[in-house]
């Protein structure tokens, strides 16, 4: 009797060790999977970039917890109806002219204040066709700026859209650290002191400021003394980068890292077996949202052009069966690029269920016959596909290998290749060198999808490889609809918009759906103040209300 007491007591002593620092931290370890390609803010849609930079800066603009927007850089959002946007007929088109404020107190790590001159700089930098930023379309949609005074300015944009106010891809450069830089605008990729001296205070005028980078391992960040916001808790955090996701567990079972963050952290089965094997030793937070697990198809490839073929490569898979058996059930399955979450979602879809039998009838009416156990054309070539994804992840190289095994059956014969995704994201994908390639997308609630399937935004050597249509997508359907959408401002005949644009995607299918991605979010028992979004913006936009628990 006394020896079971005696255990109780030393189990509950090691639970007590474990769910506690010995002492107040001020020191915060965060392990994610991923490392930057680079820390350039307008360089490669990398979300471990995003992570990592929304603790060094702030947008102007970001959808908050609830889905809102919300100013973070500027002191008031402006509206139509509060006079801060006013709509402008020029031209024979509906233009619109948005006023913003930059935060008084906004100023650079070196203590130069942030000002219109950066926003003008950021501009030239972003709209010139040599810089390749990836959001050169939304730069190149402000016709002019007009500078009020070091704060105040108004952008003019060519067309009135529907997220008008929402300048969330303003991500403003320093003037006094960069202009030199750009002298050159073909070589500016290369000469950003973000990626050539990324610890240089006058990049940075968020909470933190970058102290040291050691590439593939870890981004170590310190209070910056002149954020103008509440001062964050932490005088340090370290981002440790862990690609291996059984190591970045075991990491954190040791103590070395103290957190890992649902947005690049641990797979959502991974996190259901720590959780099962490891009860109550953590917070962890699930939480669905916005990310678009997908597989985007090259239709420049001559048998992913045939629309027949990219829906029997849907029906020959069984998504229902993966989400049950590897997560549990809790990752809906994807039937368009709009998560049922988001507002503007349409509920009659059209589906494609697990249908062998329907993935073989479309092939063989496309040309593609079973010969032996493979399938072949007229002229003898074998269909014959790869599939890409990143080596970080094991949960999607294990979907991989079923998605291979589904597909054999049906006659498809597919290779599977990895790459980092740094290389995946930042070369692969983004200049196209791709067949079939899997990984996550994340919008903004209502997020405008001109960027990934307008026909104006297929990569090429011609425009440096900017925009996202990587599928290589041009519909004049879908362009026509997209353009609609961004005109109509009213949100009711929006919707029927956004239906019939999702009703086109899955007609065309541009990529496979499958599956809204919910992210586990592990927590020591003594941080509080993390709050995921489930969007786009990354918790990190809030890292200041990050702190030990009383």
């Amino acid at each position: 009797m006394h020896k079971a007491r005696g255990v109780a007591a030393a189990l509950a002593a090691l639970l007590v060790l474990f769910a506690r620092p010995a002492a107040a931290k001020d020191e915060l370890v965060i392990g994610i999977t991923q490392f930057p390609s680079t820390l350039h803010p307008g360089f490669d849609p990398l979300l471990a970039k995003s992570y990592v930079l929304a603790m060094t800066r702030r947008p102007f603009t970001a959808y908050d917890q609830d889905w809102k927007l919300i100013c973070l850089l500027c002191t008031e959002l402006p509206t139509i109806a509060n006079g801060g946007a006013k709509p402008i007929a020029k031209d024979g088109r509906d233009g619109i002219a948005v006023t913003y404020t930059i935060h008084p107190g906004a100023t650079w790590g070196d203590g130069v204040p942030v000002t219109t001159k950066d926003v003008k700089f950021t501009w030239e930098v972003g709209r010139h066709p040599h810089t390749a930023i990836g959001a050169g379309e939304f730069f190149r949609r402000i016709v002019a700026i007009d500078i009020a005074d070091d704060r105040t300015f108004t952008l003019h944009f060519e067309r009135a859209r529907y997220d008008y106010n929402a300048i969330n891809d303003f991500e403003l450069l320093p003037a006094h650290v960069e202009a030199e830089r750009f002298a050159d605008p073909g070589t500016y990729r290369q000469r950003t002191a973000f990626d050539t001296d990324p610890t240089d205070k006058g990049l940075h005028f968020g909470p933190y400021r970058i102290a040291e980078v050691k590439p593939g391992s870890h981004i170590t960040l310190e209070r910056n003394p002149t954020w103008y916001g509440a001062a964050p808790h932490f005088r340090r955090i370290v981002v440790r980068v862990v690609e291996n996701s059984a190591a970045l567990e075991a990491n954190l079972l040791s103590g070395a890292i103290d957190y890992i963050p649902g947005e690049l952290g641990l797979t959502l089965d991974q996190a259901l077996a720590l959780e099962k094997r490891h009860p109550g030793r953590f917070d962890i937070l699930y939480k669905p949202g916005l990310k678009y697990e997908h597989i985007p198809l090259n239709l420049d490839h001559p048998a992913l052009e045939d629309p027949r073929v990219r829906r029997a490569l849907l029906h020959a898979i069984d998504r229902e069966a993966l989400s049950r058996q590897l997560f549990a059930g809790k990752q809906k399955v994807a039937h368009s690029f709009v998560s049922p979450l988001d507002r503007i979602a349409a509920a009659d879809v059209p589906s494609y269920r697990f249908d062998p039998a329907r993935a073989a009838a479309l092939l063989e009416s496309a040309g593609w016959t079973l010969q032996g156990k493979v399938r072949r054309n007229a002229a003898g070539e074998t269909l014959s596909l790869e599939l890409l994804t990143t080596t970080e992840d094991s949960t999607r190289r294990l979907v991989q290998q079923v998605l291979q095994s589904q597909w054999r059956k049906t006659g498809i014969e597919v290779r599977l290749r990895n790459e980092p995704a740094r290389v995946l994201i930042g070369d692969s994908m983004r200049q196209r060198k791709f067949t079939m390639a899997m990984y996550f997308s994340f919008s903004a609630p209502e997020g405008n999808a001109r960027g990934f399937l307008h026909s104006g935004q297929i990569p090429t050597a011609d425009n440096g490889f900017a925009g996202q249509n990587r599928a290589g997508l041009g519909d004049a359907e879908t362009d026509s609809l997209i353009e609609r959408i961004e005109a109509t401002l009213d949100p009711s005949p929006r919707r029927v918009l956004w239906r019939a644009l999702q009703h086109r995607y899955a007609a065309l299918l541009p990529a496979l759906p499958l599956y809204f991605r919910t992210d586990p979010y592990i927590m020591p028992k003594w941080l509080d103040g993390v709050a995921p979004t489930g969007h786009q913006g990354v918790s990190t936009l809030w890292v200041e209300n990050w702190r030990m628990r009383p």
